[in-house]
């Protein structure tokens, strides 16, 4: 688009200018906002939609010349997929869960079978509970965000998306006759929950902005009309969420917004008791519960920022009763907690990375799980029986595939269950990584995690092993979200070719900690880009790279990371790929008529009422401060279907960085017309998603073959 008076520095898409648009002006603290491609937002308009096509084809002539690379990336990643496979089975009340996938087919087909007391060849026939390939026909997207099996295994609540917008529409299938009742449940939200009754189930709907805020109640062969709400959040701020307990003696109504908590508990033999709150909100109190015995075991951040575990009795949770078990810590946060029969599993960070301890319920000792690499990471894993003796938990790193272990906690023995198979070649000594620090702007050490491939030296010592190459630099930064070192076996195509791949760690998540997360939000959210532009720096002074081998890359709040850092620092990238990227977010926060806006305010701060957090934000807004300088080649995309960042924002960025910018690489946009914001639903469809990028990558490096 062209506006009147304004000569694009770099041609638009189009094959003649839209026409011109008056730009949208707001005043806020005294200051005018002047957004010209206000119009974009029409998602209705047929203008709008045939601009995102031009684009689209636009995108598709500049890449032209590595077409041919695309398809042999999209083979390569193809290749060192096992196509048929399985994921391990999840043993529950006799019944060995698992999904698998098949050659040819886009989605997963989930299964189960019989195994009596779990005695070795008690197996029974396969049965297939939902196959999604046959669910998604030929629909254009296919998520499946419910699949919840009755207690007593027989009854199935699924619901799948089917446009990208994250709204379900949800049936229940009898698993012994295969016939689906009680339809008629559309637009919900993640989550549901049985009650032990096996005939009652609660279920989650959304507001007009998107956020989950009602909780309702339906038995089985009533009518969807007569469906009982149970609980409405009306604070805009708060989401809300379900769940039972492992030892099945709750049902959980969560009520969070992101920096406060509020738990209610419905016992799970009664569901239509009425909810009781476990302890009432406080601001900036975080707590999750579970059920040990008579006693609640709460995971809070009351009296310690890196969170603390308290008991307290079941019929009088409230901090006056509060026992500490696990006391807080200033070097160890405690991220999640999982309560079984004989031990409490606590899943903890300290100096940036992660690991898992088990505590005895009997003698009070801890257990730490191996962990073979410093730079890796683990998680929890499907543990759903309350009695069991054993922990099953992930692991992986950089250079090992996702595996998943099962520790016996009585002999300390562990077992290694099923490592993801790279087919090919793939050798995980041929690679190596390693940990280094970035010194940011304050003084801050960040950590930086690397990856590479050896070249010819066994043991590189954490140096690079060749003069400076490729290098592709990874950020997120928002949310407490951590980007923890992991295994990516599309990125063998890339480190196969000579690159390096670095994941900045950067303040807003939550790497090192609360601090790490507080000192990246609100007004001190510049952090997060000058912890990044450290990292890139440093990638380049010690020869890892250089800024015509560097591209960034991030994704929706790692989008606005992407975007503020090309604005502060251009020079030190050949390239940028941000995906569905926050890039309008003053605009967006500003506006508390767009989906989710209200609840990002405890993230971002409220620019409509306080000065300091509208000058903070208008410092960094990647969209408002595009200016007149040589950019690096960007590559943005976007979901027509995304209700977490609409596609609007990679959209107006881009004409406003064709507009104002002076730099002769081009600006790209990519829209996927029929997915939301997660991208291409199928699996090889998000594979050449993700070979259309590294073909881009390998092109505004000048590696293209």
């Amino acid at each position: 688009m062209t506006i009147e008076g304004d000569t694009p520095k770099q041609a638009t898409p189009l094959d003649a200018p839209v026409g011109r648009r008056e730009p949208f002006e707001t005043t806020v603290w005294g200051r005018t906002l002047v957004d010209p491609y206000r119009w974009l937002h029409n998602k209705e308009s047929d203008e709008v939609r045939e601009h995102l096509e031009a684009e689209n084809a636009f995108t598709e002539a500049v890449l032209e010349p590595v077409a041919k690379l695309r398809s042999t990336l999209f083979d390569e990643i193809k290749a060192r997929i096992k196509e048929t496979d399985m994921s391990v089975p999840v043993v529950k009340d006799g019944w060995s869960y698992y999904s698998r996938t098949n050659e040819g087919d886009q989605y997963g087909i989930h299964c189960r079978r019989s195994v009596g007391d779990g005695s070795a060849g008690a197996e029974g026939t396969e049965q297939v509970l939902l196959d999604e390939n046959l669910e998604a026909g030929d629909s254009e997207f296919f998520d499946l965000g419910l699949f919840d099996v009755s207690p007593d295994h027989r009854l199935l609540l699924w619901g799948a998306d089917r446009t990208g917008d994250e709204h379900f529409n949800a049936v229940v299938r009898d698993l012994e006759t295969g016939t689906e009742t009680d339809d008629g449940l559309e637009g919900l939200s993640y989550g549901s929950v049985w009650a032990l009754d096996n005939k009652t189930f609660f279920y989650v709907r959304q507001d007009d902005a998107s956020r989950p805020f009602e909780v309702w109640r339906h038995e089985m062969g009533t009518a969807i009309a007569d469906d009982v709400l149970i609980y409405r959040e009306t604070d805009e701020r708060f989401f809300v969420g379900i769940g039972r307990d492992k030892d099945d003696s709750f049902i959980y109504i969560g009520s969070s917004s992101k920096v406060t908590d509020e738990l209610r508990v419905i016992p799970a033999d009664q569901p239509t008791a009425e909810p009781r709150v476990i302890l009432e909100r406080r601001q900036g109190v975080e707590y999750s519960v579970s059920h040990f015995g008579d006693r609640f075991v709460i995971l809070t951040n009351d009296g310690a920022e890196n969170f603390r575990v308290v008991t307290a009795p079941e019929d009088a949770p409230g901090p006056e009763n509060w026992e500490e078990l696990i006391p807080g810590s200033d070097d160890i946060t405690i991220g999640d907690i999982d309560v079984s029969a004989h031990f409490l599993t606590l899943f903890e960070r300290t100096g940036g990375t992660t690991r898992i301890r088990l505590r005895s319920w009997a003698d009070g000792s801890f257990t730490t799980t191996a962990q073979p690499e410093s730079v890796s990471t683990t998680w929890p894993g499907a543990n759903p029986d309350f009695d069991a003796v054993t922990l099953r938990y992930g692991y992986t790193s950089m250079v090992t595939p996702p595996s998943v272990f099962l520790l016996d906690t009585v002999t300390g023995e562990r077992e290694l269950l099923k490592q993801q198979e790279v087919l090919g070649d793939f050798d995980p000594a041929n690679y190596d990584t390693t940990r280094l620090w970035a010194t940011s702007a304050d003084g801050e050490k960040v950590p930086v995690s690397i990856v590479w491939r050896r070249d010819g030296d066994s043991d590189s010592g954490g140096e690079p092993m060749r003069g400076p190459g490729p290098c592709v630099l990874y950020a997120y930064g928002a949310y407490e979200s951590s980007t923890d070192p992991a295994f990516s076996s599309a990125r063998l195509s890339l480190l196969d070719r000579g690159f390096s791949f670095a994941i900045a760690h950067v303040r807003g998540g939550g790497e090192m900690g609360r601090r790490w997360y507080s000192d990246g939000k609100f007004e001190k959210k510049q952090n997060t880009f000058s912890d990044a532009i450290a990292a890139a720096k440093l990638l380049i002074d010690e020869g890892w790279t250089t800024p015509e081998g560097l591209v960034l890359r991030g994704g929706s709040a790692g989008g606005l990371m992407a975007g503020a850092v090309v604005n502060q620092a251009p020079e030190l990238f050949a390239g940028v790929v941000a995906h569905v990227p926050f890039v309008d977010a003053l605009h967006t926060i500003l506006d508390p008529t767009q989906p989710l806006t209200v609840t990002e305010w405890e993230e971002w701060g409220n620019p409509a009422e306080s000065e300091e957090i509208f000058n903070a934000m208008l410092a960094y807004s990647p969209y408002e401060n595009v200016v007149a300088q040589d950019y690096p080649s960007i590559f943005a995309t976007g979901g027509f279907h995304d209700t977490r960042v609409n596609y609007w924002e990679p959209a107006k960025w881009v004409q406003r960085l064709r507009h104002l910018g002076t730099g002769t690489g081009p600006i790209l946009l990519w829209t996927d017309l029929g997915a939301g914001h997660g991208g291409p639903s199928g699996r090889y469809e998000a594979w050449r998603e993700e070979a259309r990028i590294l073909a881009y990558i390998l092109w505004v490096v000048g590696l293209a073959e």
